[in-house]
């Protein structure tokens, strides 16, 4: 598990590295909502993303002789390219095996950023391919399920709490629970009473079916668009964040996600990616749980949407 110190010094030790992102105001989601909206704007973190934070923390946690080995990682998303993007800041050789089935989009943005790409049939067989790499050598960096990885992603929610010290509410995207455990650890910390709502895409509920069952629950195949919410599964450790700070975890379908991803765009002015967006689409489910003076904050969590998706998606 991971504490507020944890989060603490991840935010010392990346400081001046990442972006200190911005929570604006949004007039028109409060109107909507009945309430006070924020968001979060993460979206316009490096690389697209808040998967630099966490990437960042563990790399500069590695001592310097052992960091020089290289580091690897498996993600065909946000953390491949935080993983590119951090090697290539530290002056460290990166490999990350990513799915054949990754778009074409963050296979560029990943290997533009340094890193060997090696394609490999699914996440499954990247991962099982992991302990040859760490056997010669490499530091592997685990997108969701490390503390140090948690504890630098958890530095979004210090953010939160220092621009909007009323806040009552956040809603935050699930992918393996990471994120959603490093912020919800840092928030819950220093304001026990904010409430925390876990969003996941119908398709990508690793998290939902967890809760469900009381341990993690391994899902046959990725369906949501939101591909970045796509773990296989949850672990031991995000699953007891889950059941220690979430109110719940609101499942909504890949069309709400579309829909809240068009109006963001044209009311809002940030593209975001569905796994995003879907924090929009579950505040809407989640509004008679708000009262005109509550404060919501939305994270909008990565904006890496490729054009040619964005085209695609239909409502």
């Amino acid at each position: 598990m991971i504490a507020l110190e944890d989060i603490q010094s991840a935010r010392e030790r990346i400081r001046g590295r990442v972006a200190r992102t911005p929570l604006a105001s949004s007039a028109t989601l409060s109107s909507r909502l009945g309430t006070s909206v924020y968001l979060k704007l993460e979206l316009f973190q490096k690389t697209g993303a808040f998967k630099v934070r966490g990437a960042f923390n563990k790399a500069l946690s590695i001592p310097e002789d052992q960091r020089r080995r290289g580091i690897v990682a498996v993600s065909g998303g946000n953390h491949a390219q935080a993983v590119a993007y951090v090697a290539s800041q530290l002056g460290v050789r990166s490999v990350i095996l990513m799915p054949e089935a990754t778009p074409g989009n963050y296979l560029e943005a990943t290997r533009g950023y340094g890193a060997e790409v090696k394609l490999v049939a699914s996440s499954a067989v990247a991962f099982e391919q992991i302990p040859v790499y760490e056997a010669e050598g490499w530091n592997f960096i685990h997108p969701f399920d490390d503390p140090l990885v948690m504890a630098g992603q958890g530095t979004v929610g210090l953010e939160i709490l220092e621009d909007m010290a009323g806040v009552t509410d956040v809603v935050v995207s699930i992918g393996g629970g990471g994120f959603m455990g490093g912020v919800a650890t840092a928030i819950k910390s220093l304001k026990p009473n904010v409430r925390i709502w876990g969003v996941e895409t119908e398709g990508a509920d690793a998290m939902a079916q967890a809760l469900a069952a009381g341990r993690p629950v391994h899902l046959a195949a990725i369906t949501s668009i939101a591909r970045t919410l796509g773990a296989p599964a949850v672990s031991e450790r995000t699953l007891m964040l889950a059941q220690r700070y979430l109110e719940s975890v609101t499942v909504v379908s890949d069309r709400e996600a579309v829909i809240a991803l068009r109006f963001l765009l044209e009311r809002a002015k940030v593209l975001t990616e569905p796994a995003a967006s879907c924090t929009l689409a579950a505040a809407e489910r989640l509004r008679g749980n708000f009262t005109p003076s509550s404060h919501v904050v939305l994270i909008l969590c990565g904006g890496n949407t490729a054009v040619d998706d964005l085209c695609g998606y239909k409502t």
